[in-house]
């Protein structure tokens, strides 16, 4: 496609635009289990507002925008506050997870370089961590070394003290990972690596802005942040459990002496000095600013309440799940996680069934797997995917083919 010779008006390209939309997966009727997590049609008018107040500004110059530089500054503040930081914590927003943990990993790198004399850095992260930390490594030149799972999907401790070297930079632990919605055992990880002065980096890019609510609540979360000594680093996604418009996430450091680590700054050009916390230059204001929007709105009752039905419509689901012959949830998820597989039947062609019906579910192999991320809104159609899934065991035929995708 070449660029138009001429323009169009702009009701015929939003046309065009709803038009080729219309293909996309419906994640307001609750079809979709990840990717978005709808919360309301409150939260979503509020996200609007937020974002169209600052669409237009460049998040790159606190000196121009300083409202801009108060509310990340606010947003990483309340962030850790949650994570149980204190006086010390430091930290800085990112456009989202991937972004967070790659600067964490560059953090850890830098560090095991400054002080342990490090050249060839490894990092150490479970077969079950994102994706993202292969890419880390990939970009940033550390040897990626994976720690095998325990049998309750979990990182094995015992396997992960022996793959440790002098040339270890960093060791992960997720709260929860996506796979499964397991807690890697955070507090044993963190101090494994603490006691060789290891950067801990525990992704909780899904749970930081869920666990913390839960457990508000009263439901039992294993440890992770940072009152579990050892933990250097978190990420926390707004983005995600926090409710806010794409791509706002936290890394925050348990002390702003690491953070140093993570600053990239330049002054060899004509422009003066150059200072990033994060890859990108020209960041977009309006997820900060949508960030920090519904943080406030929200408050920790409002996030206790989404929390609990997001909670509550898990627990259905899975309810449900365990009910149909031969299905079984995989672990014991800790949230609202859940891989869900079989002993006896072929997972993706109940999986196709559902495809059929029009959910979105993502597939997962090791073990085989349909994987569902459950946000509040989903408690509206529990009972349909219930009813549907029920008929899709029943009724399935071969698979089809289609493999384990996440992206």
């Amino acid at each position: 496609m070449k660029l138009p010779a001429s323009g169009s008006p702009v009701e015929a390209v939003v046309a065009k635009m709803k038009e080729r939309k219309a293909e996309d997966a419906n994640w307001r009727g609750g079809k979709t289990f990840s990717l978005i997590y709808p919360a309301g049609e409150d939260v979503d008018r509020a996200l609007r507002e937020f974002n169209n107040l600052y669409l237009y500004e460049n998040a790159l110059n606190p000196f121009r925008f300083p409202s801009l530089a108060t509310m990340e500054k606010e947003v990483v503040e309340m962030t850790t506050d949650l994570l149980h930081g204190d006086e010390n914590a430091a930290g800085s927003m990112t456009s989202g997870g991937t972004e967070s943990i790659l600067m964490a990993v560059k953090t850890a790198r830098d560090r095991a370089r400054a002080e342990r004399g490090v050249t060839a850095p490894q990092l150490l992260a479970p077969v079950s961590a994102h994706p993202a930390f292969a890419k880390a490594a990939s970009y940033l030149g550390l040897e990626h070394v994976q720690i095998p799972l325990a049998d309750d999907l979990r990182a094995d401790v015992g396997a992960a003290e022996k793959l440790i070297t002098d040339q270890t930079a960093i060791i992960v632990g997720s709260a929860p990972n996506y796979p499964h919605g397991m807690v890697d055992p955070i507090p044993q990880l963190a101090a494994l690596a603490a006691a060789r002065n290891i950067h801990f980096h525990t992704d909780a890019c899904v749970g930081g802005f869920l666990l913390p609510f839960l457990e508000k609540l009263g439901y039992d979360i294993p440890p992770f942040d940072f009152r579990v000594p050892g933990v250097t680093t978190i990420s926390a996604d707004v983005h995600k459990y926090g409710y806010c418009t794409k791509g706002a996430s936290v890394i925050a450091h348990r002390h702003k002496d690491t953070a140093q680590y993570q600053m990239f700054l330049y002054d060899k050009w004509p422009g003066g000095l150059y200072g990033s916390f994060a890859m990108a230059g020209a960041r977009p204001a309006a997820p900060v600013a949508a960030a920090w929007g519904i943080m406030n709105t929200l408050g920790e009752d409002g996030y206790c309440r989404l929390a609990g039905r997001a909670m509550a419509a898990a627990q259905k689901f899975r309810a449900g799940i365990e009910a149909i012959p031969g299905l079984r949830i995989w672990g014991e998820p800790v949230a609202s996680l859940l891989a869900f597989g079989s002993d006896t039947l072929d997972i993706m062609a109940v999986g196709d069934v559902m495809d059929d019906h029009g959910w979105h579910l993502d597939r997962q192999h090791g073990p085989p797997a349909l994987h569902m991320m459950v946000s509040p809104e989903h408690d509206r159609i529990v009972d349909d995917f219930l009813a549907n899934l029920r008929d899709a065991v029943a009724s399935h035929g071969p698979s089809r083919g289609v493999a384990a995708r996440y992206s």
